[in-house]
């Protein structure tokens, strides 16, 4: 099996493994890095003090990034009548109600990266829940993806809302931009979603809420970040 890249080796000289960075320290020795031939996305990991196989510790929800995140989602809404014209008209990619569940039923379809419903569209959606669920696409009333406002929604999700869930080891992973974005912007994304996951801390959690942080490119190695020195966590 081949071992790292002389790119992630060159990387990952320039990071102490054992330091913790502030964020924007962290997010200049990523910036600093030797590019790729494509842009990559830049990761966030966020190990928590909670225990999600208890539903009354589960950290779930959906913000808009400052900056969004250098890329425009394809976007499925199930409605009919007036709020099918709307949703095409907000930029959705596909609109429809019985057709599009089928053709997920049948064919296996899944051409779509987010998808929204109206209220009186769950029924239909609901028999989709064995194929959307595990892929994390089961619109959700909590993440404003069930809303009878099909325009915002559709646009928020265009503009690259990001969704983030605790899994099974304690850990949100989420994307916060592009490579190719300014240092500050990137650093302005991570504040944006750490506060939110703040916010969100369940009130049955004990003892260090943010226990680790870290951010990479794609192709790159992992920054430790010092949660500690967030003005967020301090804040909180």
């Amino acid at each position: 099996m081949a071992g790292p890249g002389k790119r992630y080796r060159k990387a990952a000289e320039a990071i102490q493994p054992t330091q913790m960075y502030a964020l924007p320290d962290a997010m200049a020795l990523l910036k600093a890095g030797d590019a790729t031939k494509f842009d990559e996305s830049v990761d966030i990991a966020i190990c928590l003090g909670v225990d999600p196989r208890h539903a009354d510790q589960m950290v779930r929800g959906a913000i808009v990034l400052p900056h969004g995140i250098g890329k425009s989602a394809r976007v499925l809404v199930f409605a009919k009548g007036a709020k099918e014209k709307e949703a095409k008209e907000a930029g959705a990619d596909f609109v429809g109600g019985d057709d599009l569940a089928k053709k997920i039923q049948d064919e296996g379809w899944l051409d779509f990266e987010r998808v929204i419903a109206t209220p009186d569209m769950m029924g239909v959606v609901g028999k989709l829940g064995k194929v959307l669920g595990p892929r994390g696409l089961m619109p959700n009333p909590k993440l404003g993806t069930v809303t009878m406002d099909v325009t915002t929604a559709v646009r928020e999700q265009k503009a690259g809302k990001v969704e983030y869930r605790v899994d099974k080891a304690g850990i949100i992973h989420a994307v916060i931009g592009k490579r190719s974005f300014d240092a500050e912007k990137l650093v302005e994304n991570a504040s944006a979603l750490l506060a939110a996951i703040l916010r969100a801390k369940p009130a049955s959690a004990k003892g260090v809420y943010l226990k680790k942080i870290s951010i990479s490119t794609t192709m790159g190695p992992g920054i430790r970040i010092d949660p500690q020195s967030l003005p967020e966590a301090q804040a909180a």
